[in-house]
């Protein structure tokens, strides 16, 4: 049946949220860190209002017509498909949270509420709220006539119908944002802040009679696009973006969440005020906000309830004796994060910054941590007197302010900043380092699938190429130029680059595999990506799926493809992983073992990234890591604990089978052990041989084996 090979995006999303909501539900998960899944759900669902609720409600707005390119969905269909599945959702989410607290209590873990609280307690929390918060909140009476307040996105608030003889009356308290949520309240025990100010509520109206009282939250739309008119060579864009993201904090309300029931004429009134309609209104039975989470695992230190720690290893193809850009030059270095450390890329950076012979450096950053430990590299390398080019990207959602911040720095110690192209967001990850050795240049590259982020680093499965291949870095520069000069590279040897020559290059090899099929030989592309809804890309693997090549793709999130439809799909599987850390890698292989051509990247196979952000995916040519990288994807592939594989109907289910137990994540995290400590060890045998020899230096040397080679073969 035509269309049926095609799922929706935002509700195939939806599934993948429901998956991350399963790991909330799986009893083998710690307690503490199944409710971190559940508060990791509830915020993945905010987000997912602010950015993809609201750009449909805009899209109602402007082209109530256009139809979603795959099911053809207008927007409101689709709006009124994601309400219901998430009307689906919410009561899950609240019993997991509530058989999740319960269990909890048997370690003394417990939320309380003034009701379930002893006398005592009552009597302090009444003390509390008189001295600690009550003096701290500004309370609103609103009629028809008064200017309603600003609310802010995603703060809680309580709101109160007030007697009144004449227009309606509604009080409104700010309950989150001012003061800390979590009240203790000896041992383990606490109660949150906006539950206390639920109950004492009244207090605050005490010359009023009250009729009705709820907790409530407003999503508000966070989707902005920066507007053509505002490229004004005249303007700098950060002082646009700085104003940008004050106008997000203002935009219309999508959703609001309420605690209680509410009465009818008050929550009319509270709804035209937010320009809200009755779809847009969500009861929870939970917590409105379930951040605090992060809180709870404080208050314990039972090993039981939560994840053993793992800490990402030095990497085994490293020595920490020597400098990384000789090593870098000798042979290609694949990191994969969390297993391994970004220290090395760290100790690149700061290396490059302090060696003589660097002349330039050149990097994008689209996420940075906190306290990045890349951003003071790069400084230091500039106040070193390096070149260092860096390329900021503004518009990275939800990070635009830090990148501002950060693009402030950077350029007051001397680096040199730009943007990116006007239309157009870089998410990138590449670096380039120039050397002048004896009168030449030479180069080292990095490309990466993850940001560079030292926190993310150690919760996000990311791979990092280090590279001296001189073809790669001559693309990369080749990139940047083209950066520099407000251009799109429109082709490269080497390297495929978003927008211009990489869906292309992606298409022309998976026709290759076509071909290889069609002469009845065997045909395979291995994908590993967090999203697929490129459709053209679509169209091809399916395909490439009649035509015989086998596909195997491993999608942690958003998948527009239905796998295993007889006559259509039927040659692809999809798996989709989630488990304790966030699967991030992008992974494309076309090809047999034996011919295989292996990318890493920066680019999922969604049209903004093939067609509308400048990416990059690098080639692997060492056979080493080939290898390593086929070893890792059919090790993803066997994982029957915590992949989930789709169905022909659209559905997820575990991947279940007869096979002995494969936890991908934690056999990786095994291997990274196992290579450390066997590097360890090699490391104590030198050190003993060295010790031995200074002790004894007239002992013989050890007999060197000598090597057989072909040619010594043959003399024997």
């Amino acid at each position: 049946m035509a269309g049926s090979i095609y799922e929706n995006r935002e509700l195939s999303w939806l599934k993948f949220n429901e998956r991350v909501l399963e790991e909330a539900q799986d009893t083998s998960v710690p307690l503490l860190e199944r409710l971190s899944f559940a508060a990791i759900f509830q915020s993945n669902l905010d987000e997912f209002f602010m950015v993809r609720v609201g750009s449909l409600y805009d899209r109602m707005l402007v082209k109530p017509t256009k139809k979603d390119n795959k099911t053809g969905m207008t927007a409101q269909e689709q709006l009124s498909a994601i309400f219901d599945k998430v009307r689906e959702l919410e009561p899950m989410k609240d019993i997991t949270y509530k058989n999740i607290m319960l269990e909890l209590k048997e370690y003394g873990i417990e939320q309380v509420t003034f009701r379930s609280a002893s006398i005592e307690d009552q009597q302090y929390l009444e003390s509390f709220f008189k001295k600690e918060i009550k003096p701290l909140i500004s309370p609103l009476v609103i009629d028809k006539k008064s200017p309603f307040p600003f609310l802010k996105n995603g703060e809680i608030y309580c709101a109160l119908q007030l007697q009144s003889k004449s227009n309606l009356k509604l009080g409104i308290i700010p309950a989150s944002g001012l003061f800390d949520r979590i009240i203790p309240l000896g041992g383990k025990r606490f109660i949150l802040a906006e539950d206390l100010i639920f109950h004492f509520a009244p207090l605050v109206f005490k010359n009023y009679k009250i009729i009705d009282k709820t907790l409530f939250r407003i999503t508000r739309n966070a989707d902005l696009t920066v507007e053509e008119g505002l490229f004004d060579h005249d303007v700098d864009f950060r002082e646009v973006m700085a104003e940008l993201c004050k106008k997000r904090k203002k935009l219309q309300p999508v959703r609001m969440q309420l605690s209680e029931s509410f009465s009818q004429p008050a929550l009319e009134f509270l709804c035209k005020k937010l320009n809200l309609k009755s779809n847009q209104i969500f009861y929870l039975k939970t917590p409105l906000d379930l951040s605090f989470s992060g809180r709870l695992s404080d208050l314990s230190d039972n090993p039981m309830l939560k994840f053993g720690k793992l800490i990402p290893q030095k990497s085994s193809s490293i020595s920490e004796n020597t400098a990384i850009i000789p090593q870098i030059k000798r042979r290609d270095i694949l990191l994969s994060y969390p297993y391994e450390s970004i220290r090395p890329f760290i100790n690149l950076l700061n290396e490059a910054a302090n060696d003589p012979k660097v002349t330039e450096i050149k990097i994008t950053l689209y996420r940075l941590a906190k306290n990045s430990q890349i951003i003071a590299a790069l400084c230091d390398a500039a106040e070193n007197g390096k070149d260092v080019l860096v390329l900021v990207e503004l518009r990275a959602r939800f990070d635009e302010e830090n990148n501002i911040g950060w693009s402030r720095r950077l350029q007051d110690a001397g680096c040199r900043i730009m943007y990116g192209p006007r239309e157009l967001k870089v998410h990138s990850k590449l670096l380039l380092i120039k050397r002048m050795n004896l009168g030449k240049e030479e180069y080292v590259c990095q490309v990466g699938t993850g940001n560079y982020n030292e926190k993310t680093s150690a919760i996000y499965t990311d791979l990092s190429l280090l590279t001296a291949h001189q073809g790669i870095c001559r693309d990369a520069e080749n990139l940047f130029t083209a950066l520099t000069e407000n251009r799109l590279v429109e082709s490269a040897e080497h390297l495929l680059i978003a927008p211009l020559c990489l869906q292309n290059r992606v298409l022309e090899m998976i026709d290759e595999e076509i071909n290889h099929a069609e002469n009845g030989e065997p045909a395979y592309i291995g994908i590993k990506i967090n999203s697929l809804c490129d459709k053209v890309i679509i169209n091809k693997l399916a395909e490439a799926s009649c035509a015989g090549v086998k596909i195997d793709m491993v999608i942690r999130g958003i998948c527009c493809l239905v796998a295993g439809i007889e006559e259509q799909t039927e040659n692809i599987t999809v798996t989709s992983i989630v488990g304790r850390y966030l699967e991030h890698s992008r992974i494309y292989i076309f090809g047999t073992k034996e011919r295989s051509k292996i990318f890493i990247s920066s680019a999922d196979y969604m049209t903004r990234n093939t067609l509308r952000r400048v990416e990059v995916a690098a080639p692997v040519y060492s056979p080493r890591i080939k290898q390593r990288i086929l070893n890792m994807f059919s090790t993803m592939l066997a994982d029957n604990v915590k992949a989930r594989k789709q169905l022909p109907d659209g559905t997820y289910v575990y991947k279940h089978d007869n096979n002995p137990p494969v936890n991908s994540q934690q056999v990786f995290f095994e291997e990274a052990y196992k290579k450390a400590e066997k590097k360890k060890a090699a490391k104590e045998r030198a050190r003993a041989a060295k010790a031995l020899k200074t002790e004894n230096p007239d002992s013989p040397k050890p007999k060197r084996r000598r090597r057989t080679t072909a040619k010594s073969k043959k003399t024997q």
